[in-house]
């Protein structure tokens, strides 16, 4: 086995972390004109970021006997009840079974159903590669593995080799697909604040809040002055005056440009339809509530592209991963089921893929208390196009001398993000032309002339 502080020094190595882009809510709408693919019809991406790094092998783990025998001799006081998981009806062609986190009986009602899939053993890559070539040193493997910052900028930007990045693959697909928004609102919408996931060349995400309307005015006054006076209305006045200095004049273009966002925005989510569909109180729901707000004013806002971006944070386990997970689980798979019923309603369950991304999963020993940091992990993908109730790539053979353990049951990935993005970013509307514009690593892992799907999750 190779030591985590030996791979450590080897990965971070190979360079610097990636970094996040700075933006401000005034840079919005801003692209650049490229050859665009396929945008008929209406089409949305919901990335929900679980910030921290999922034990996601509590959350899909093996069911068969001799495999959760395997599972629970690796994991000791990790180790989920037996009795207590929910088992999926289906088997892999090896006859393998798989089973829930006990928390998480929405999730298995959709995968049941047909509209949610998982993707098991992504991560990050910058080639296939085994234990044995990172044990003699030979393989190339992504800068700053097990870092938190370095592992969401890699997932966020699809970025893993020795460069920084400052844009992400969301962001590029917006730059493709929506160069030049006719109302100036950004395809792009992040509940979580500016983000390296949907920032591109020119797009920056538009950030919106959870609560009431979603959207702040640009200043911190009431809309009325104590002698009644209209505070916009001397505002919008003040930037009307042509400056002869340009930074004067762009600095009004772009706070002008804001305002008429919001009222734009604004505008469109007050005319959404009320859902009958019910969310709980938690600021989970909050977020998925508020998309599905945006998303049913998605005709006034006119756009037939949008992306959406949560991150829900606090699964960074090193200790207590069985009681949190028992507290945090369940919160994601109610919001889940909430948002899937409000597409429904909506009737557009199947032109909107909700999927999840992580830092990286955890090991599969405990450290006495949790579990630490890993590599490869499950991720969910919900959608009504999405061909669910099975398990896409590689489940691995649990072992304590497997050879994707490059130690403590750190996994190696046997699915690039680059695959896992590829059938987003195709399904989206991304030309098979144009995906290594949005994935510069993809020919790594998949040939897009092939013809053939990425993974083949999505319809």
């Amino acid at each position: 086995m190779i030591s985590r502080r030996r791979f450590m020094t080897h990965s971070c190595g190979l360079g610097v972390a990636a970094a996040t882009a700075s933006t401000t809510a005034l840079t919005l709408g801003l692209t650049r004109s490229v050859s665009a693919s396929t945008t008929d019809g209406y089409k949305a991406l919901v990335c929900i970021l679980l910030a921290g790094g999922n034990d996601s092998y509590n959350m899909l783990l093996p069911h068969d006997q001799d495999q959760y025998d395997e599972y629970t001799k690796i994991r000791s006081d990790l180790a989920l009840d037996y009795d207590s998981l929910l088992p999926l009806s289906n088997q892999s062609e090896s006859g393998r079974s798989y089973a829930l986190h006990p928390g998480i009986d929405e999730i298995r009602q959709i995968y049941e159903s047909g509209n949610l899939a998982f993707v098991a053993n992504v991560g990050t890559l910058l080639e296939p590669v085994d234990a044995v070539g990172i044990q003699e040193g030979k393989a190339r493997v992504p800068l700053g593995l097990f870092s938190h910052s370095d592992q969401i900028a890699q997932w966020q930007s699809a970025v893993s080799y020795n460069r920084t990045s400052t844009y992400g693959w969301g962001g590029r697909m917006a730059d493709l697909l929506d160069p030049d928004p006719a109302n100036g609102l950004s395809m792009n919408i992040s509940l979580s604040g500016t983000n390296l996931f949907q920032t591109g060349y020119r797009v920056s995400p538009y950030t919106i809040y959870y609560q009431g309307d979603g959207a702040n005015t640009v200043w911190s006054f009431p809309q009325f002055w104590s002698n009644g006076i209209n505070a916009h209305t001397v505002i919008r006045d003040l930037l009307g005056v042509d400056h002869d200095n340009m930074l004067r004049r762009e600095y009004s273009s772009r706070l002008k440009g804001a305002m008429d966002n919001y009222d734009t925005f604004v505008d469109a989510i007050r005319s959404a339809p009320e859902f009958e569909t019910e969310f709980s109180e938690n600021y989970f729901s909050g977020m998925l509530k508020q998309i599905a707000r945006v998303i049913g004013a998605r005709n006034t806002v006119g756009q037939s592209r949008q992306t959406f971006f949560v991150q829900y944070g606090g699964w960074d386990h090193h200790d207590g991963v069985v009681n949190y997970q028992a507290a945090m689980l369940p919160i994601v798979s109610k919001g889940l089921d909430e948002f899937r019923s409000a597409m429904e309603e909506l009737g557009e369950f199947g032109n909107v893929t909700t999927f999840t991304i992580s830092d990286f999963a955890r090991t599969l020993t405990s450290n006495g208390k949790g579990s630490d940091h890993g590599w490869g992990g499950h991720h969910m993908v919900m959608g009504g196009a999405v061909k669910g109730g099975e398990i896409y790539g590689t489940y691995p053979e649990l072992s304590e001398d497997s050879p994707l353990d490059v130690g403590r049951g750190v996994y190696i990935p046997t699915t690039a993000v680059e695959q896992y993005f590829a059938e987003l970013a195709l399904w989206f509307g991304v030309g098979r032309g144009n995906l290594d514009e949005v994935l510069p690593a993809i020919y790594n892992f998949y040939s897009p002339s092939g013809g053939e799907a990425p993974m083949g999750f999505l319809v």
